[in-house]
């Protein structure tokens, strides 16, 4: 199981320590607020809504926060967070970061805040070699962050959060790039599911403070890439329980690929103000891009690039990056008999062993 350090340690206490004159109005202040309105920012574009009288969980509602202008938002975003900061700003900053999203800065490889030029790069900082530990089961968590769901599909709808549920043909896209002939068979034919096998998930949010590099969550090769330009809606769990088909309207990149039991891909999801997201070794992939499309897709062959087998990695190794938060999705392809070790709800930790035969 993995080794995570826990709660905020000295670089945490370092920042308590700077702030220890001025956090004491600035804490009165923002500790009078809900904590989804701190760490939930994007959150925030309902208000006007609830003061027009309208319900988050009414029509109306949900289409006007989907036609938000989170895309340029997210951009304008990504650029603040580039701008090199000078010296004397930047533990202050980085500082207030810490102190109001927990970040735990003793498992940074980095722990000088100095260092660090930019929020970005606070953000997608490294971990220390020592910080996790990968588990010795076949699959583990691929991030740090928090289960939403994981189990079965039902055929092949699949669960954003109890009691709303999204197509997986939509999720994924056709799978035409597999076998052009197969486009008109039932989608999990397409994907090539064996019938003694079944179809999992695992869902995965990452919330601001978390560890923002995701890392592959088992041996496997991926060989085909998909982008999909949408949407940057937020992905936080309030979000994600009222807003169906949230992962579909969003910007998503979609590997897709083979492990020891068939079928598996791991799908990272945009959300607001991820300035990007970034596939180790794939230098084509650019998102959250303004002349992209909504509606269109662009596909990457990996076994052109890579050889026949496609990008082999094996478990654990470093696969990609986020801007701020956002969510992976696993989907997958295994024996009847796999079982979860996972809750709804619960804390995980990248290299955490996700479940066993």
């Amino acid at each position: 199981m993995c080794k995570a350090v826990g709660h905020p340690g000295s670089g945490a206490q370092k920042a308590r320590k700077w702030l220890s004159v001025p956090r004491l109005s600035i804490r009165r202040r923002i500790g009078q607020l809900p904590p989804p309105l701190l760490r939930e920012r994007s959150w925030q574009l309902l208000k006007p809504l609830a003061k027009a009288g309208l319900r988050p969980t009414s029509r109306v509602s949900k289409a006007v926060y989907s036609r938000a202008p989170t895309r340029l938002l997210s951009r304008l975003w990504g650029l603040v967070n580039e701008v090199s900061l000078p010296r004397w700003l930047r533990r202050p900053l980085f500082s207030m970061y810490i102190w109001a999203f927990s970040v735990n800065m003793e498992e940074a490889e980095i722990e000088d805040l100095n260092r660090y030029r930019n929020l970005g790069e606070l953000f997608r900082r490294p971990l220390k070699p020592t910080a996790r530990a990968i588990a010795s089961q076949d699959l583990v968590s691929p991030c740090d962050g928090r289960v939403l769901h994981c189990g079965r599909t039902r055929g092949s709808q699949i669960e954003q959060v109890k009691g709303l549920t999204y197509s997986l043909e939509n999720f994924l896209g056709p799978q035409d790039w597999r076998e052009p002939a197969n486009i008109s068979l039932p989608f999990l034919q397409q994907l090539g599911i064996r019938p003694a096998n079944r179809l999992f998930h695992h869902v995965v949010y990452l919330a601001p403070g978390d560890y923002h590099r995701f890392h592959s969550p088992a041996d496997w090769s991926i060989q085909h890439r998909r982008h999909f330009p949408g949407a940057l809606l937020s992905v936080s769990p309030q979000v994600a329980r009222w807003m169906p088909g949230l992962f579909c309207q969003n910007e998503r990149v979609v590997l897709s690929g083979q492990w020891q039991f068939g079928f598996f891909s791991l799908t990272a999801v945009g959300a607001t103000n991820v300035g990007s997201i970034r596939i180790y070794g794939d230098q084509e992939l650019r998102t959250n891009h303004s002349r992209h499309t909504k509606g269109k897709y662009h596909d990457s062959s990996y076994t052109e690039q890579y050889g026949p087998s496609g990008l082999v990695l094996t478990k654990g190794a470093p696969l990609g990056e986020f801007n701020f938060g956002s969510t992976i999705v696993l989907v997958f392809e295994a024996p009847r008999h796999f079982k979860f070790h996972v809750k709804d709800g619960g804390r995980i930790f990248m290299g955490e062993g996700l479940g066993s035969l």
